[in-house]
């Protein structure tokens, strides 16, 4: 990771775009992990990758988001320059129009079922853009939007970790299922990481996503994990029925949010907010499995 602090902004804003020197310069409280965002001025934001890993979103969200913009009614990313490399910070970043809104809470969405009409509405949208150039899944975007078996080891190794604490032949049932069946349709666009921290709120309704640095075309089941992250029983009916998720789609979505919860929950401090939220997805997994 790369130490990333307002006074290197500063001065990656002064030596490439003299112009806003003068503008105010803070950290955005949730910055995020892949990127550290920075308020610039009123109007603009500073994205850095915080590792070199991420680095190359930074030139796709440039190419695509423009394209994009026009096509979507949910605010989204726009991008206004792109920063360079320097000997202190080596690696590109971006600077980008500032979009309203708080990240999404329970206790900022006024209704959960509307909320998941608002999301497949929005995810609707995306997959209804020409993917015929889009860059497919693979290494750059974390494999978002292809087979979820490159992370079998991970996952079966996790689900061994946490054999007496959970029903191992359970766990083992539920991912084995999302490995069954593959994709088999044109590739669509896909956004990468629906997740709360990406996703804004404004009176009570979703009101912009941001973060496309794993954006890819393929299977958008990865796509759809908020179903379990963030619904309740309800209104994860209402998101899937929304999105016409059959049931071989209903599985691999649930297996991208198993995986991400079991390596959350078993490779963070125990006690943990990331553990802690890891735990509390593979029980609601469990649960909304087991009930009929």
């Amino acid at each position: 990771m790369i130490e990333m602090t307002t006074e290197l902004v500063r001065r990656l804003i002064s030596g490439q775009f003299p112009e806003w020197r003068d503008l105010e310069i803070r950290p955005v409280e949730k910055s995020g992990h892949d990127n550290r965002t920075y308020r610039l001025g009123s109007e603009m934001t500073v994205r850095l990758p915080s590792h070199e890993r991420y680095a190359s979103a930074v030139a796709k969200e440039l190419t695509w988001l423009p394209v994009f913009k026009p096509l979507l009614s949910m605010p989204i990313p726009d991008p206004v320059a792109q920063g360079m490399p320097t000997a202190e910070y080596p690696l590109p970043w971006s600077v980008n129009r500032w979009i309203e809104g708080d990240t999404v809470t329970h206790a900022n969405i006024r209704d959960l079922n509307e909320f998941a009409e608002d999301l497949a509405g929005f995810l609707k949208e995306l997959q209804a853009i020409d993917a015929a150039d889009g860059i497919p899944a693979g290494i750059q975007n974390f494999h978002r939007g292809g087979n979820l078996s490159v992370y079998d080891q991970d996952s079966r190794s996790v689900i061994e970790k946490l054999d007496g604490e959970y029903d191992r032949k359970l766990l083992t049932e539920i991912w084995e299922l999302s490995l069954a069946t593959k994709y088999e349709a044109a590739p669509l666009w896909l956004h990468g990481d629906v997740a709360v921290g990406n996703l804004l709120a404004r009176n009570g309704r979703l009101s912009g996503v941001i973060d496309f640095g794993t954006m890819g075309v393929g299977d958008p089941s990865s796509d759809l994990v908020m179903a379990w992250n963030f619904f309740d029983e309800s209104s994860r009916k209402v998101f899937l029925n929304a999105m016409k998720a059959d049931r071989d789609t209903v599985n691999r979505a649930r297996g991208w949010a198993l995986w991400k919860a079991l390596i959350t929950y078993a490779w963070n401090e125990p006690g943990s907010e990331a553990s802690n939220w890891g735990k509390r997805v593979i029980d609601v997994i469990v649960q909304d499995y087991r009930t009929p």
